[in-house]
């Protein structure tokens, strides 16, 4: 009981702050975290018949759980928000007559003002006051939630399964109205609202719930400290929602949200009234399950609250969803599996290997790094889900077994490695595009060759590349016959490119014996850019522009690679 002597203060306290704002009599400890992340959440947004939007709403990753900024939320649900001395006044713009709400930084009551002076005003108390923090204020996400649907009276609702908000703002509320929470009766101030809203010591906090499913039902265990309260048990409806009301109880309402895969209890989900009261509104599945009776107990000896669900399964649609989810599983797992999420970028040569050079001292190993940069940088940017790994980065050598393992050892969905060409024949000019195999052409043969030769300048070469033959170059071109069409089609879309108009060197893959391709377990290309030989093309090669264009083209093969590969896989997968 507050004394009347403090009561007699806090009014006057109001009428002094009422242009500003209503006291705050109580508060709530605020949710403490000593680390925090900015991010943000999709918010999506119903507002007529299969029309909407969705946007992103600024919020807080932190220790104690998601914070939303209240502002942000508001300007995505299009209202009209201004913020002042840690007070949010926020206005209803389309709404006609509308209302108005405001916010307060550490105080538990939110004050709803009607814009029709024939309404009455209302007040509404939060689970926890908001936080300010950088000039801005900030809710638990399921608090923020609630206390949109609470003023606006639509279902604004958080699933944590998809980390997705949701706004109907269109028609009517699905379930009961909710616009007369927190009314204040004639006459009634709004200090002597909050006074009679203010609740006594929590007789009984929640600490945990957990769900045991049995052969005929669920039994759904609340686990608690502190002495018993009085518990009020709703049965299901035809949605098959249950309502366990705890009186005089607290819990961590974040922590004992739960959703389920499977079973016959699909969800539970705390909330707490403006009545002081708790509630679990406890989902289940009552399409797959002939629910019989719902029935509850308390155990005093241990301070648990039980639920027993009694149901009548039905076999076959178990045993057949089952079969669903396990075949989307293999799907989902097959879809995962094939898709192309990491690239493997080999740029030629480095360090005391030059590579070829051109008239103009035009280095092969510069041309490929510059163009394996510009490419890696491409596919960051337009494919952040893809990795990117690099062989090399900077200028130094690696040999070339090691670069296949490099592919090997970080999960490569594909090897593409950056080389430039040189000839005796200085006319000769455009690009190139090899996969593995035995040489069909004399050329091949030749670029095979001088491309191979770097081993040389490998202190070991002669021991590490013992055995390396003919006959082993038809063996490893046989173990990479799993990936020869891929690698072919990948060849194709990147030659198609990266071609020259005026190139003399005529078109299509070609097949030659490079070592850098022998190990890579995936499909693999080695692309010739050009020839330094050539001194039109060396100008060409040598410039950072005409590189990046030449990154750009590759880029423009993978892209049309990729969306043919993985559609190919993701319909086989669903056959």
């Amino acid at each position: 009981m507050i004394p009347r002597s403090i009561r007699i203060d806090v009014r006057i306290a109001f009428f002094v702050m009422m242009l500003a704002f209503f006291y705050s009599l109580t508060v709530q400890a605020a949710p403490s975290f000593t680390r925090s992340e900015e991010t943000t959440v999709p918010l999506r947004v119903t507002t007529g018949n299969e029309q909407g939007y969705t946007i992103k709403v600024l919020a807080l990753r932190t220790d104690g759980g998601l914070m939303i900024d209240i502002e942000s939320f508001s300007r995505a649900l299009r209202l009209s928000p201004r913020q002042e001395s840690g007070i949010l006044l926020m206005e209803e713009t389309d709404a006609a007559p509308g209302s108005s709400c405001q916010v307060k930084s550490d105080n538990n009551f939110v004050l709803l003002v009607p814009k029709d002076s024939q309404r009455m005003k209302r007040v509404v108390q939060l689970q926890s006051a908001p936080v300010l923090m950088d000039g801005k204020l900030f809710l638990p996400v399921l608090h923020a939630c609630r206390l949109f649907t609470l003023w606006l009276d639509k279902d604004v609702v958080y699933d944590y399964s998809s980390g997705i908000m949701s706004a109907w703002l269109w028609g009517t509320r699905l379930g009961d109205s909710v616009g007369y929470v927190g009314v204040v009766r004639p006459g009634e101030t709004v200090t002597a609202f909050q006074e009679r809203q203010i609740p006594a010591e929590p007789g009984t906090v929640i600490k945990g719930v957990n769900v045991e499913n049995r052969a005929n039902g669920a039994i759904i265990t609340f686990t608690a400290s502190g002495k018993g309260v009085r518990t009020e048990l709703l049965k299901p409806d035809e949605n098959g929602r249950a309502y366990l009301t705890f009186q005089n109880a607290s819990c961590n309402i974040d922590a004992l949200t739960k959703l389920f895969s499977g079973g016959l209890v699909k969800s539970i989900t705390p909330v707490r009234p403006s009545d002081g009261t708790l509630q679990f509104a406890l989902g289940l599945d009552n399409r797959d399950y002939r629910i019989k009776t719902v029935d509850f107990q308390r155990d005093e000896k241990n301070n648990r609250y039980q639920v027993y669900v009694m149901s009548e399964a039905d076999v076959e649609g178990i045993r057949q969803k089952e079969k669903e989810q396990q075949i989307a599983k293999v799907i989902n797992s097959d879809i995962e599996k094939w898709k192309l999420n990491a690239i493997v970028l080999d740029a030629g040569h480095g360090g005391h290997d030059p590579g070829a050079i051109g008239g103009r001292g035009t280095r092969e190993k510069d041309v490929a790094l510059n163009i394996v940069r510009d490419l890696g940088n491409l596919i960051t940017q337009k494919w952040p889900d893809v990795r990117v790994i690099y062989t090399r980065k900077d200028d130094r050598f690696i040999p070339l077994h090691e670069r296949g393992r490099i592919a090997n050892r970080n999960g490569g969905k594909l090897f593409v490695s950056i080389h430039c060409n040189a000839n005796r024949k200085n006319h000769i000019k455009g690009s190139e595009v090899y996969i593995l195999g035995p040489h069909k052409s004399k050329d091949a043969l030749e670029v095979a060759m001088f491309e191979n030769s770097v081993i040389t300048k490998e202190a070991d070469y002669k021991q590490r590349y013992k055995g390396f033959s003919t006959e082993y170059l038809i063996m490893s071109s046989m173990a990479q016959s799993a990936f020869a069409k891929q690698s072919a089609d990948l060849a194709l879309e990147v030659q198609d490119r990266i071609d020259r108009p005026n190139s003399t060197n005529g078109k299509g893959v070609r097949q030659a014996g490079f070592m850098v391709l022998w190990t890579p377990s995936m499909p693999s290309i080695l692309v010739e850019s050009g020839y330094l030989s050539n001194s039109e093309e060396e100008k060409i090669l040598r410039d950072r522009q005409e590189q990046t264009k030449i990154a750009y083209g590759i880029f423009q093969g993978l892209e049309r690679y990729r969306r043919d590969y993985e559609n190919a896989r993701i319909a086989a997968a669903g056959q």
